[in-house]
This record gives C-alpha cells, structure tokens and sequence, in this order.
C-alpha cells in the first residue's frame, strides 16, 4: 500500500522534475545571452577607444609638422593610458614622425608603406585596424590609423597609434557574466591575440576555436559550444571589436547535468521532496489511522474464523468508519449464518447417529432372535450332521450380530476397531465351545484398525470359518493352544489363524468351510492358504488389500503404512 500511495504522489516530484528542466533549460539560455551582452559590451567599449583614439589622432595631425614633433609625441604617450607609441606616415609610408625613436622601431615604421592596412588607407578607407607587427612593442597591440588629406582631398599619408591589446580586452570581473568567464581577442582567421586563459579557448584536439569568425560575419554575434583542452565543454560567444580586423570573443563553463542542483537548491530540491514526504507521511498516517488498523483488526477477526471459531464478533468495529463497518458486519452474518448451518448439520448428524444406532441394534436384535430359533430347531433335531451345521449357522449370525453390536456400543457409527472386534470375536467362539469339550486356550495379537462394516463381514466370516475348522480338527476331542494374528503391512493385510493340532487331512482342505473362506478372501481382494505351521499344526492365513480406512488417534502406525482416510 506504501508503494501504491508513493506511486500516487509521484506527480509532485514530476512537476519539480519539469520545473528543474525548465529552469536549466533558461539557465543555459541566459548564460548564452549573458555572454553575447558582455561580447557586444566589450566590442561596444573597444570601438569607442578606437573612435577615441581617431580623434586624437586627428587632433595631433598639427603637432607632427614641426621639428620637434618626436619629443612632443613621446611626452603624449607617457602622460596618456592605453597607448605604446603614436606615428606620422607620409604619403609615399615614410614614418616622419614617432615617439618610438629606437633602433628597433625604424624596421617595422620603415615596412608601413607595404602593409594592407595602409595601402587600404591610400584607397580611401578612413580609418582602419589591424594586427600590430612583431616589434612594434613588447607585447601583442593593435594598429590604430586614419587617413590623411591635403587640402583637395589627395592622399597625404597617415596617423597611426599603437595601441596594446590589454588594454583592449574585456574586463571578466563584470557581474553580468558567469562564474569562470575567460576573455580573448583573435584576428579575422580566429587566431587568439590575446586571452585570459589560452586554454579555454583550446579545442580538444588542440586546434583553436576557429570558424566562428565566418558566423559572426554574418551578424553581429555568434554562439557555439566546444570542449576546451581541458576537457571541459565551454560556452562561446563572439562579436566583431572594430570593422574585420579584430573580434572580441568569451567563454564560460557549459551547464552541468548537475547545475541545476545549484540554481535554487531549496526551491528545486528541499521543498518538493519536503512536499512529497509530508504528503506521503500524512496519508499514509491517515491511512493508518481509517483503513490499515481496521483492516489488520478485521484479518484477525477472519483468522480466528478460519480456526472455526465463529462465537467471537467484530464489536469493536462500531467506532470504525462506515465502509469498515459494513465489512464488520458482513463477518459478523457470515459467522452468524455459519454458526447457525453448522448448528442444523450437529443435529442432523446427531439424529442421523441415533437412527443408525437404533438400526444396528434392531438388525442384532433380530440376528438373536434368529439365532434363537435356530438353536431350539437344533436342540430338536436328532440328525448329527445336522445339528452340526445349524451349530455353524449360528456362529456365523453370532459374529454378524457382533459386528452391529460393536457398531452401535462405538463412539463412529460407521467404524469398528478391528482389533477389538476380532479380540471379541475369537473370545466369543472359543467361549462357545469351551461346555462342549476339552479346554482350548486362545490368543490374539491384532494391530488396530477401523474398519466399514462392508470390509468387517467377510473378515469376520472368515474368521469364523477357520476358528471352526481348528475346533473340527485340531482340538475335538484333545483341546490345544488357538493363536490369532492380524498385522497391517502397507498396502496389505495379514490375517493368520494358527492352531497346535495334529495338522490337517485332505478332507478338510476340501471341505465346505475351506470353500467359504476362499470366497470371504475373494470378497476381500486377496486369497487364502492353509500351511503347517512351524512347530506343528495348521496355519490358516488370510492376504488381502488393506481396507481404506484411518487408524485411531495416537496408535503407532507400523513401517510402510500410511494412515488411509476411510470411505
């Protein structure tokens, strides 16, 4: 349920996410627009130092004429910022006139004549900017020249002021630029003049940012993104500093995967997941309190029914809310109408009891009655085969009357203990004859099992037949020891009658009872045999397909017998 309620609050962490995106998203655009504000700033200031520098140069075109036109110009270059050195050109690119007088100085004043910026100056530009050659002072400069006219506007050569690109660059000190800003200043092919860190404006390869330049040609400004020689991507941007000589260029670190994390940590960070968490915290405590309490009550409710123990009720569900209560009351019918249907099958059950038992009793009742008038007929007859097998008729109605005696005296109806029963049945039989004869003693060593009375008939039966034939045989006349063995092994069973007697003759193998028990063996699905016995005598054994049933509660089940539920 955490999870689900989790997964439902998902949509606050989702609209931060957006938020986050947006942010990062303008962040890098303002961080673009930033550094093309500052470039064109920069390129703003740049030509308003170089306008400056025009003008004074146009006003020093008078202080050039005279003798002593060098001193005056160096004594200017000392007293002004922002400048190395200022020039007179004549016509023809002769310096006539420097405040650098040096050795040095005369090679690169001498070579003006041949250089573009002046020849453009002699084709009629006004003013033009360029690149500084090597020597003209101690560090990278800029070239700084207007053109001079004679009075009918004929070419009358130059002014020029060198001017040092340091004093040129842009100041990364401004607030409006992002943290980490470098500054350059490259020539029109995008070779850096001057930077403030040369390796931010290394690409990775180790080849300079070049090719911007064509962009910004085509407006004011150009953007791009390039990884430095550090490795590190950086965000450029670049605008021309004066004319399609000199470009003003700067770079910032690119936005992070993680920058956004620092744009507004509380706002982007904190209060969402603050916002996601308490709403989490309160419904699942609200959850708690309405719905999961209730709910682990009613489970346990359920539990203890599942137990089948339908008197407790949901009481406590009255000061639960509505939807709860209905579900507690629904239990509260459910156990109710369980009780009650569990009420009508007891009765049922119970009346169902008595009727079988009243049944059983009525059915030995009427197995005595039978038996009694089958023992005044044989009191009465004189025929001695005669009286002999109405004397076998009743032993067997004696053990079938037993058997619905030993059901209606049990606690199950509808099973008896074959070991009680046989215990039972063996003592009835001997007890029979014990007036009529020599005295025959008897024992029964039988595992339990519970047997339907369908299973305990032929078993029974068969009993009977060969307690019969060890009476006939092996004790008339002498007496003898009668030893009883039943033994549950699995799937089978072993019932085994065994006598101490002379053994028996061929006349009984062949005989009506020997007949009998093979057909009580058969109704079993077994067979039965007659072997001598050990130490003399007759064993009359009995194999047959161990009746599904279940044994009692604590008896020891043997080896290799599982306990069977009964039909």
């Amino acid at each position: 349920m955490g999870m689900a309620m989790a997964v439902a609050l998902a949509p606050i962490l989702i609209l931060s996410a957006v938020q986050t995106v947006n942010d990062f998203r303008r962040q890098a655009e303002d961080r673009r627009t930033d550094l093309t504000l500052a470039a064109e700033r920069s390129a703003a200031a740049a030509k308003s130092r170089l306008d400056g520098a025009a003008v004074l140069l146009q006003a020093l075109r008078p202080e050039t004429l005279g003798p002593f036109c060098g001193p005056r110009l160096t004594a200017l270059v000392d007293r002004l910022d922002g400048y190395s050195s200022l020039v007179r050109y004549s016509a023809t690119g002769t310096a006539t006139c420097a405040s650098d007088l040096r050795p040095s100085a005369a090679a690169w004043q001498a070579q003006a004549g041949r250089d573009p910026w002046f020849t453009r100056l002699r084709l009629g530009e006004p003013m033009t900017v360029a690149r500084a050659p090597d020597g003209a002072t101690d560090g990278p400069a800029l070239i700084a020249a207007i053109r001079l006219e004679r009075p009918l506007g004929a070419f009358d050569g130059s002014m020029a002021a060198i001017i040092p690109l340091s004093a040129l660059q842009p100041d990364t000190r401004d607030r409006a630029l992002p943290e980490g800003s470098e500054a350059a200043l490259t020539d029109a092919d995008g070779n850096i003049l001057i930077a403030t860190d040369p390796q931010a404006f290394q690409a990775s390869r180790g080849d300079s940012v070049a090719g911007w330049v064509e962009r910004a040609r085509a407006g004011s400004s150009a953007q791009f993104e390039a990884v430095d020689a550090s490795g590190h991507r950086r965000v450029y941007a670049g605008a021309a500093l004066a004319g399609r000589d000199v470009y003003v260029l700067l770079s910032a670190p690119a936005p992070g995967w993680l920058s956004w994390a620092r744009l507004n940590p509380i706002g982007t960070l904190l209060l969402p997941l603050g916002a996601w968490l308490l709403a989490f915290a309160a419904v699942m405590l609200v959850s708690e309190r309405i719905v999961i309490r209730w709910l682990d009550y009613l489970e346990r409710i359920a539990a203890i029914y599942a137990r089948g123990r339908f008197s407790v009720r949901p009481v406590q569900a009255v000061n639960a809310p509505s939807e709860i209560r209905v579900l507690a009351r629904t239990l509260d019918e459910l156990a109710e109408a369980i009780t009650a249907r569990d009420r009508s099958l007891t009765d049922s059950l119970e009346e169902k009891d008595a009727l079988m038992r009243e049944i059983h009793h009525r059915v030995k009742n009427n197995l005595q009655i039978i038996s009694s008038l089958l023992s005044m007929q044989q009191r009465a007859l004189k025929d001695a085969p005669a009286k002999a097998a109405l004397g076998d008729t009743l032993q067997r109605i004696a053990a079938l009357a037993l058997i619905y005696r030993t059901l209606y005296q049990s606690d199950d109806i509808r099973h008896a203990d074959a070991k009680v029963f046989l215990t039972e049945l063996v003592g009835q039989l001997v007890a029979g004859e014990a007036m009529r004869g020599p005295v025959v003693t008897s024992a029964v060593d039988a595992d339990s099992l519970l047997v339907d009375p369908d299973k305990l008939a032929p078993l029974a039966l068969w009993l009977v037949e060969a307690v019969a034939n060890a009476q006939k045989h092996a004790f008339a006349g002498r007496g003898g020891d009668l030893k009883v063995r039943f033994r549950v092994n699995g799937t089978t069973s072993v019932l085994e009658v065994e006598d101490n007697g002379p053994g028996m003759d061929e006349e009984a193998r062949a005989g009506v009872g020997r007949t009998l028990m093979g057909a009580f063996a058969k109704q079993l699905r077994g067979e039965a045999d007659l072997t001598p016995a050990p130490g003399g005598g007759t064993i009359a054994r009995m194999t047959f397909a161990t009746p599904e049933a279940t044994r009692p509660p604590g008896e020891v089940v043997p080896y290799g017998t599982a306990p069977r539920a009964s039909r």
